[in-house]
C-alpha cells in the first residue's frame, strides 16, 4: 500500500513544480527552502545523504521560538536516518548541530579517534548540554593524553569540560598562554572551580604580575584582594578591559588616584568607576563636577544607590539648575516638591528612563515618587505621548491609573509597553485584565489572531478562562509559554499549557512495563521539551512511568523544572536508579544533567557517590536547597573519595565545595590553611552560613586582613557575609563610614540581637542600599531613635558634614577659582550594587 503524500511534499509538488521522487535523488533543492526546511515531515524519502544535508541546512531552524519541539523531532529522525548503516564513529562530523541530541549512551560509545577527528565541527556546535560536554572533552582528551595549549586551543565550546585538577596540572606557560588566545573567550563558561584552578596555576611561584595582567574580562573578578595587594604596578590602561568586584574597584581606584590628578583618567578607566567613593565627589571642585559628571552619566549601571545618592547631593549643591532630574528620587522625597509643574515633562521623561526599583529601594519613598508621577499626569495618560514620555514608569502606574486614567487612544501603545513589566503587583495585573476583557471580552471568544498578539497577558488569566485557549489554540499558548523561558508563570497558566500538549500529543500510553504503569499517562520526550516548566504538573506516577528513551533525552529539561515538588522530584531520582542503576554507578555527568533532581538524594545515597572530583562536588554545590544532613554528607564524601584532609584543601578546592562549607565544624574551618583561603575570600563571602561558621571564617579572616577596627572599604566589601561573623564588640567599634560598605547580604545574616547594638550614627551611615537590606526582625529590636536614623539611611539623607538643607535654599556654587578645573582629591573609595540607569542631563 503506498503511503499518500505529506502536507510539506503536496505544497513542494503542487506550488513549485518539484516531482515527488526528486527528493530521493537529488539533494541540491535543500538548498533553496530556507526556513521551510524547519518543517519538513516527508521522511519516507530520504536517504542517509539527503538527510545530512537537511541536518546541516536545520542550523537556521535554532531562530524560530516557539517550534523547537517540532524542530528537535525531525532532528532526531532526520539523524537516525543519517545513520543509517553507517556507525556513529563515522558519521560524526557531518551531522552538523544534530549531535547535541545524542544521548549520554550514544556518546559514550564513540571512540576518542573519532571525537578527535570531528573536533573542528564539535567545538563550534551551540546547544550542548554541560553533561554533554563533559563526555567529548573526555573522549577528545584521552585520544591528546597530554594537556597543553595546542590540544586545549582546540577545543573550543568544549573547554569547559576540562576537569579543575587537569587544569591545575597545565605547564604555567600554557595557561598563559591560553590566556591570551581566542580560545580564552570560552573560559568565562568554566565553573568558578575550573577558573579557580587555572588562576591558582597562573598566580603561582610568586609571579602575580604577569599573571594578573594576563587575566582579562569576566574571569579577572576571581583574583583576590590579596593578589592585588601584593601587586603595586597598576595603571588604569590595564585595567580598562578587565570586570571589577566592587571591593576590587574599591581597592584600586583608592591605589591610582594617589598617582594621579586627572579625574578623567580612572573614570574612564571601564568598571574602575565602581571605586568611587562620596569622600571624592564631595571634594571635588563645582568646574571639575560638572566637567566629569558625563563620565558618571555614561556608567550609571556600574554606580551602586549609595554612590547615585551622593551625586544627587553633589548636583543639588553646586547647579541644581542643571541637575537631571531623575537624582532627585534619591534624595528624601520632600525634595520632589522642588519639580514645578512646568518641568514635569522633564522629570517625567529622566525617570522613565531609570530603573525605579533599583534607583529607590524603600517602598514609602517610592510611593512618594509615584506621588509625584501622578501629580505630573492629573491620573491620566491622555495619549501615546504620554506613553513615550513615561517609559519605565509605566510599569509602575497604580492599578486604579491603568484600569481608569489610560485613555483609549493611549491603551493600544500603553498595553504593549506593559508586556515588558516583569513585576506588576496583583492590582496592576487585574487593572490590566480587566482592561483587556472590557476591549476583548472573555478569552473563549477571541479569535486566533487576538489571542496571539494578547499572548503575554494570558497569564493573568484564571485556569477556567484559559481551558477554551487551551482547546483552541494549543500551539499559541505554547509558543506563548516556551517565550516565557526562565520565569515562573502562574500555576494555573502551567495547568492549562499542560493540559494543550495533553489534549494534542500524539503519543500513545506509555510503553514501560514497570508494574503500576498499565495504562499510566506518562509524557513523551517530545510532550517534556514542548512543556518546559509546566512539567510540573506531571503527577509522580506519571513520571515513574516515563520510558527510558524519554527520561535519557529530556533527563536535563527535567532537572531544569524548578516547581517540581519534593514528590516529584523523589520520583524522578526512582526514575534515574531504574534506568542507571543505584549511586554508586553514577558518574559526573549523570548527576549534572539530573539538576534540581539530586537534592532528592538521601544521606545514604549520597554517601554512595564517587565525590573524588571537585567537579562533581561542584556541580552538587550548584544546588542551594540542601539541609544541613545532605552537605555534610557532600563534604565528607568529598574528603573521603578524594582522600584530602581539610589541611590539603586547595583554593579551587573550597571554591567547588560552595555551600558545603557552611556544613564545616569550627575546628576543621580553623584547620583551613590560611594561604588558600586568602584567595577565596570573596567566594566564600557570598555563602549564607549559620551564624557560628561566619563567626570563625572572621577569624580567618582577621589573619588576612588584620582586626576589624583596621579593616577598609575594600577589606569590609569583600568579605561579604563573613562580616555577618562580628560580635556585638567588634560591630560597635566600626567607624560609621565603613557603614555603607557592608554587602546587603551581610546586613540581613547579622543576627536580630547583634543587629541592634549598632548606634544610631552607624544606622545612620547604613546607606540606602543597605538599610533596604534590613530584616523586619532586626528592625523590631531598634529603639525610636535607631529607627529614626534607619529611616534617614533609607530616605538617602544627608550623612557628612553639611546639614540637610531644605529645598527652598538658594543654590551653592564654590567660586571656581578655589579649585582649577580638573582638580582631584580624593580621600577614599565607593561601594554598592549594580544599578541600571542612563540619563541624558536636561537643562531646566
Amino acid at each position: 500500500m503506498t503511503t499518500p503524500p505529506s502536507s510539506w511534499t503536496r505544497f513542494m509538488t503542487s506550488h513549485l513544480n518539484w516531482p515527488r521522487h526528486f527528493w530521493r535523488e537529488s539533494a541540491p533543492p535543500t538548498l533553496m527552502l530556507g526556513l521551510l526546511v524547519c518543517f519538513y515531515d516527508d521522511l519516507e524519502l530520504l536517504d542517509a545523504a539527503v538527510a545530512q544535508v537537511l541536518l546541516h541546512q536545520m542550523i537556521k531552524c535554532s531562530h524560530l521560538r516557539g517550534f523547537q519541539a517540532g524542530v528537535q523531532k525531525l532532528k532526531a529522525d532526520l539523524l537516525e536516518i543519517a545513520t543509517e548503516n553507517q556507525t556513529l564513529n563515522e558519521t560524526l562530523g557531518s551531522l552538523s548541530d544534530a549531535v547535541v541530541g545524542l544521548t549520554h549512551s550514544q556518546l559514550e560509545s564513540l571512540c576518542p579517534e573519532a571525537v578527535h577527528g570531528a573536533i573542528s565541527t564539535l567545538n563550534q556546535v551551540s546547544g550542548w548540554a554541560k553533561s554533554q560536554v563533559i563526555i567529548l572533552s573526555a573522549k577528545y582528551l584521552a585520544h591528546e593524553k597530554v594537556l597543553s595549549f595546542y590540544n586545549v586551543s582546540q577545543m573550543g565550546v568544549l573547554l569547559a569540560g576540562v576537569g579543575t585538577q587537569a587544569f591545575h596540572a597545565m605547564d604555567r606557560r600554557d595557561l598563559v598562554q591560553l590566556l591570551r588566545s581566542a580560545i580564552s573567550l570560552h573560559v568565562s563558561d568554566l565553573s568558578p572551580a575550573q577558573q579557580h584552578g587555572v588562576l591558582s596555576k597562573v598566580m603561582e611561584a610568586g609571579d602575580t604580575a604577569s599573571g594578573i595582567v594576563e587575566i582579562q574580562g569576566a574571569f579577572f573578578k576571581e583574583v583576590s584582594l590579596f593578589d592585588l595587594w601584593r601587586e603595586p604596578g597598576f595603571n588604569s590602561t590595564v585595567l580598562k578591559e578587565k570586570e571589577l568586584r566592587r571591593s576590587q574597584a574599591l581597592f584600586l581606584f583608592e591605589l591610582l588616584s594617589k598617582t594621579t590628578r586627572r579625574p578623567e583618567e580612572l573614570l574612564s578607566a571601564g568598571q574602575l568607576v565602581k571605586g568611587v567613593m562620596c569622600s571624592h565627589i564631595e571634594a571635588m571642585s563645582v568646574d571639575s563636577f560638572l566637567a566629569h559628571f558625563q563620565y558618571f552619566e555614561n556608567n550609571f549601571s556600574l554606580l551602586s544607590p549609595y554612590q547615585i545618592n551622593c551625586l544627587a547631593w553633589k548636583y543639588w549643591e553646586v547647579s541644581r539648575s542643571s541637575m537631571p532630574p531623575f537624582l532627585l528620587a534619591t534624595l528624601p522625597a520632600r525634595y520632589l516638591a522642588s519639580v514645578p509643574a512646568s518641568q514635569c515633562v522633564p522629570f517625567l521623561i529622566s525617570l522613565g528612563k531609570s530603573q525605579l526599583d533599583s534607583l529607590v529601594l524603600d517602598s514609602h519613598k517610592k510611593n512618594s515618587v509615584l506621588k509625584k508621577v501622578q501629580q505630573c499626569l492629573n491620573d491620566s495618560v491622555a495619549d501615546e505621548f504620554t506613553v513615550d514620555i513615561l517609559g519605565n514608569l509605566l510599569c509602575h502606574l497604580p492599578a486604579a491609573v491603568i484600569h481608569r486614567g489610560v485613555s483609549p487612544r493611549a491603551w493600544a501603545t500603553a498595553l504593549h509597553s506593559l508586556r515588558d513589566c516583569l513585576d506588576l503587583s496583583p492590582q496592576q495585573k487585574v487593572a490590566v485584565r480587566l482592561r483587556l476583557l472590557e476591549q476583548h471580552g472573555l478569552p473563549q471568544n477571541w479569535t486566533a489572531e487576538t489571542t496571539k498578539d494578547l499572548g503575554p497577558f494570558l497569564v493573568l488569566f484564571s485556569g477556567d478562562e484559559l481551558s477554551s485557549v487551551a482547546t483552541k489554540f494549543p500551539d499559541i499558548l505554547q509558543q506563548t509559554a516556551s517565550k516565557m523561558a526562565g520565569t515562573l508563570p502562574p500555576k494555573e497558566f502551567l495547568q492549562a499549557v499542560f493540559e494543550s500538549v495533553r489534549n494534542s500529543s500524539e503519543e500513545s500510553p506509555t510503553s514501560d512495563r514497570s508494574p503500576g504503569c498499565h495504562g499510566v499517562s506518562a509524557p513523551s520526550s517530545n510532550d517534556i521539551i514542548k512543556l518546559a516548566e509546566a512539567n510540573a504538573c506531571w503527577a509522580p506516577e506519571g513520571l515513574l512511568c516515563l520510558g527510558e528513551d524519554a527520561f535519557l533525552r529530556s533527563v536535563e529539561l527535567l532537572g531544569a523544572v524548578r516547581s517540581f515538588s519534593p514528590a516529584q522530584l523523589r520520583t524522578l531520582k526512582e526514575k534515574a536508579v531504574q534506568v542507571w542503576d543505584t549511586p554508586s554507578y553514577w558518574r559526573e555527568y549523570h548527576l549534572v544533567s539530573l539538576g534540581r533532581i539530586v537534592l532528592a538524594l538521601t544521606e545514604s545515597e549520597l554517601e554512595q557517590l564517587d565525590l573524588s572530583s571537585i567537579d562533581t562536588v561542584a556541580s552538587l554545590s550548584q544546588q542551594t536547597e540542601w539541609t544541613p544532613g545532605q552537605a555534610k554528607s557532600i563534604l565528607q564524601g568529598f574528603l573521603e573519595d578524594s582522600g584530602y584532609s581539610v589541611q590539603d584543601l586547595k583554593s579551587f578546592h573550597l571554591v567547588g565545595l560552595g555551600a558545603t562549607l557552611c556544613a564545616m565544624n569550627i575546628t576543621e574551618i580553623s584547620l583551613i590553611k590560611i594561604s588558600e583561603f586568602r584567595v577565596v575570600v570573596a567566594r566564600i563571602g557570598t555563602l549564607l552560613c549559620s551564624t557560628h561558621v561566619l563567626a570563625e571564617f572572621k577569624r580567618k579572616a582577621e589573619v588576612v586582613f588584620g582586626g576589624p577596627t583596621e579593616w577598609s572599604s575594600s577589606v569590609l566589601q569583600e568579605l561579604g557575609t563573613i562580616a555577618a561573623g562580628l560580635s556585638k564588640e567588634e560591630l560597635r567599634m566600626l567607624d560609621k563610614d565603613l557603614m555603607p560598605y557592608f554587602q546587603p547580604s551581610a546586613i540581613k545574616c547579622l543576627p536580630d540581637e547583634i543587629f541592634k547594638e549598632l548606634s544610631a550614627e552607624q544606622i545612620a551611615f547604613l546607606g540606602p542600599e543597605n538599610a533596604a537590606a534590613v530584616t523586619p526582625a532586626q528592625r523590631r529590636q531598634l529603639s525610636m531613635l535607631q529607627l529614626q536614623s534607619l529611616q534617614q539611611a533609607l530616605d538617602g539623607a544627608k550623612t557628612r558634614s553639611w546639614l540637610d538643607a531644605p529645598p527652598s535654599a538658594s543654590p551653592t556654587r564654590t567660586p571656581a577659582s578655589l579649585s582649577p578645573p580638573g582638580a582631584w582629591v580624593s580621600q577614599g573609595l565607593g561601594l554598592g550594587c549594580p544599578l541600571l540607569v542612563l540619563m541624558p542631563r536636561l537643562v531646566w
